[in-house]
């Protein structure tokens, strides 16, 4: 499939917009979709380009309803693919230590450069007990992400 093809697919997962911890950030990439894209989905080598993520493997193909298990910030994390749209939107969620989260991935490539827009959401106990902590903790995990895959994709082109 070209990744510059408009998709009629409407947004069926969507974040959590009452949860006690959103966040909403977007970096613009120097790259390919096709390379941003590749790198952000090969879920088992993201360790290789984010300091973050101790290990992550994807459990089968990358599509609606597999999981991933990945070790990030000392959690042991499963997470389930809810949605995809190839060069466009990636979705997954699940809960982790008591935190019920929602992550929204989407790329919009313009001319040479891509943007990615990362928003997430958490709730739960653990966050209704430590929401300014844990809201903090998400907005510099995610900062970090953005950053890493702006330099490895970058790199690589």
């Amino acid at each position: 499939m070209n990744a510059n093809t408009p998709q009629s697919h409407p947004a069926v997962f969507t974040i959590d917009e009452t949860a006690p911890v959103v966040v909403r950030l977007s970096t613009v990439i120097d790259a390919p979709l096709e390379t941003v894209w590749a790198l952000h989905t090969d879920i088992d080598s993201w360790a290789d380009w984010n300091a973050d993520v101790d290990q992550a493997q994807l459990d089968g193909p990358l599509q609606p309803g597999n999981s991933f298990h990945w070790k990030t910030h000392g959690l042991d994390i499963t997470s389930t693919v809810r949605e995809i749209v190839p060069g466009e939107r990636l979705v997954w969620g699940g809960p982790a230590n008591g935190i019920d989260g929602v992550h929204v991935w989407t790329f919009e490539q313009t001319g040479g450069q891509v943007t990615v827009r990362t928003e997430e959401s958490w709730s739960g106990a653990p966050v209704d007990a430590a929401a300014e902590e844990l809201g903090q903790a998400l907005q510099h995990s995610l900062t970090t992400w953005l950053a890493s895959l702006k330099s490895r994709a970058e790199q690589q082109s």
